[in-house]
C-alpha cells in the first residue's frame, strides 16, 4: 500500500489540470494571507539590483526600483523568501522522484537561445510589470484590465515565438553515431532510496526555516511556506506556461491552457471575496507597456524553451539550458530597470490603472471577468478544433496526392505490359 501512495504521489508526475487548479487555490489565500500576489520577476529584478550594488552602482537611485522597491534582502522580502521556499519546494520534489540529473545542453545555439530568449522574456515582464505570473495567472483574478491587454498580448508573442522557432536557423542538428545506442542504465536502489530520504530532510526543514522566520514575521514565515507548496506543485505536475501556449499553436494540445483558464476561475471568485472584506486588489497601468511587453514575454519564453516558473524547476532538476533562461531573466529585467525612464511615461504611467471592479460595480466587474474567461475557453476550444480539423484535411489531401501517384504508376505499368506484349 505504501509504494502504491509513494509511486502515485512522489513519483509519478501529477495531474497539471488538477495541479493548476489547486495552484490557483493556494494563490488566491497567499494574497489574503500576505497581501501580495504569487509573482516571481518583480523579485529577480531586484536581485539583478543587488548584484549592480556588489558591483559598486546605485540602482537603488532608479525611478524603477523607487517603485518595486530594493530595501534590505531577499530574506526581508515576501517576494524573496516565496521564491527561496519555491526553490526549497522543487529541490524536495525531485529528490523525491529520483528527477536529478545533470544535462548538458545540447548545442552552443541552445545556450544561445536559452540567454538571448530569457533576457527578452525578462525586459518584457518587467516593462508589463508581471509575468505569466502578476501579470496573467494572478493579475486576471486581480480584475485589472492591464493583466487581460497582457494575456492577449502574450498569446500573440507565443504564437510568433513559435513560428520563429520552426525557421531552419533555430532547428538543432542531431548526428547519430556509430555505436548504435546506448544501453539505458537503470537506476541504483540505493541512490534512489537516499535521494528520496534526502528529499524529505529538505521539506523538513524548509518547514522548521518558515517556522522559525514565522516567529519573527508571521507574513514572511507564511510567505515561505507556501512558496514550498508552490515550488512543489510546478515541479510534481511539470506546471509550464510556455508549453501552454506552444503546444496549442504548434501541436494543437490545449489540455494545459484550459486548466490554466479553470485555475483563474476559482481564483476569481477567493479574490474577490477579500477585496469585499476590504482588501485592495493590485491595478497596475493598462497603456502600451502591456501590449509591448506582452509580446516580448511571449516570443521571448518561447525561444527560451521556458517561462518563470517553468526554468525554476527544470534548472532544479540539473537542466543546464534552464540556468541560462534564469541568467537571461534577471538581465532582461535588470536592463529594463536601467531604461525605465526612458519608456515609463510614454508607455506606461501617464495611462490610467483600470480596475474592471471599479469601472462595472463589484458584481458587474465579477460578470465581466468570468465572461471573459468563458470567451478564451471557447476561443481555445475553437482553435483546438480548427487545428485538428486542418491537420486531417492536409492528412487527406497528401493520402489522395499519394493514391493518385500510385494509380498513374500502376496505370504506366500497364501500359508498358500491353506495349511488351503486342511486340
Amino acid at each position: 500500500m505504501w509504494l502504491t501512495f509513494k509511486n502515485q504521489f512522489f513519483i509519478k508526475f501529477w495531474s497539471p489540470f488538477a495541479a493548476v487548479i489547486a495552484a490557483g487555490i493556494l494563490s488566491t489565500y497567499f494574497f489574503g494571507l500576505t497581501g501580495s500576489l504569487w509573482a516571481v520577476t518583480g523579485e529577480f529584478t531586484r536581485w539583478g539590483g543587488h548584484v549592480l550594488q556588489w558591483f559598486g552602482a546605485e540602482p537603488e537611485t532608479w525611478q524603477y526600483f523607487k517603485i518595486i522597491g530594493l530595501n534590505g534582502t531577499p530574506l526581508d522580502r515576501v517576494g524573496g523568501v516565496m521564491i527561496l521556499g519555491m526553490f526549497g519546494g522543487c529541490m524536495a520534489a525531485v529528490l523525491w522522484a529520483n528527477n536529478l540529473k545533470l544535462r548538458m545542453p545540447s548545442s552552443k545555439k541552445r545556450i544561445a537561445q536559452a540567454l538571448i530568449g530569457g533576457m527578452i522574456a525578462g525586459f518584457g515582464a518587467r516593462l508589463a510589470m508581471g509575468c505569466n505570473l502578476a501579470a496573467f495567472f494572478t493579475g486576471i483574478p486581480q480584475f485589472t484590465l492591464h493583466a487581460w491587454i497582457f494575456a492577449f498580448a502574450a498569446a500573440a508573442g507565443t504564437y510568433i515565438g513559435a513560428k520563429i522557432t520552426l525557421l531552419p536557423f533555430f532547428r538543432s542538428t542531431a548526428t547519430l553515431k556509430a555505436g548504435g545506442l546506448k544501453k539505458i542504465a537503470k537506476p541504483n536502489p540505493n541512490q534512489v532510496q537516499n535521494r528520496f530520504r534526502l528529499g524529505w530532510v529538505v521539506f523538513a526543514a524548509m518547514i522548521g526555516l518558515s517556522l522559525y522566520v514565522m516567529q519573527s514575521s508571521t507574513k514572511l514565515g507564511i510567505a515561505m511556506f507556501m512558496g514550498m507548496m508552490f515550488g512543489l506543485l510546478i515541479e510534481r505536475a511539470q506546471i509550464c506556461f510556455t508549453s501552454a501556449f506552444r503546444d496549442m499553436w504548434i501541436t494543437g494540445r490545449t489540455h494545459m491552457a484550459k486548466a490554466i483558464i479553470l485555475g483563474m476561475a476559482v481564483s476569481v471568485i477567493g479574490i474577490y471575496s477579500y477585496v469585499q472584506l476590504g482588501m485592495t486588489p493590485k491595478t497596475l497601468w493598462a497603456g502600451p507597456n502591456a501590449v509591448i511587453g506582452g509580446l516580448l514575454f511571449g516570443i521571448g519564453i518561447v525561444i527560451a524553451g521556458g517561462c518563470e516558473t517553468g526554468w525554476m524547476y527544470r534548472a532544479l532538476e540539473g537542466q543546464v539550458h534552464f540556468w541560462w533562461v534564469g541568467i537571461g531573466n534577471i538581465v532582461g529585467a535588470t536592463i529594463l530597470a536601467y531604461y525605465w525612464d526612458v519608456v515609463a511615461e510614454p508607455l506606461a504611467t501617464s495611462w490610467d490603472k483600470v480596475n474592471l471592479l471599479d469601472v462595472f460595480g463589484p458584481l458587474g466587474g465579477l460578470a465581466v471577468t468570468y465572461l471573459l474567461l468563458g470567451l478564451s475557453f471557447v476561443l481555445i476550444l475553437m482553435w483546438e478544433k480548427h487545428f485538428f480539423s486542418k491537420q486531417k484535411r492536409e492528412q487527406q489531401a497528401v493520402a489522395a496526392k499519394l493514391a493518385a501517384l500510385a494509380a498513374n504508376k500502376e496505370l504506366a505499368a500497364n501500359k508498358e505490359l500491353a506495349t511488351s506484349t503486342q511486340a
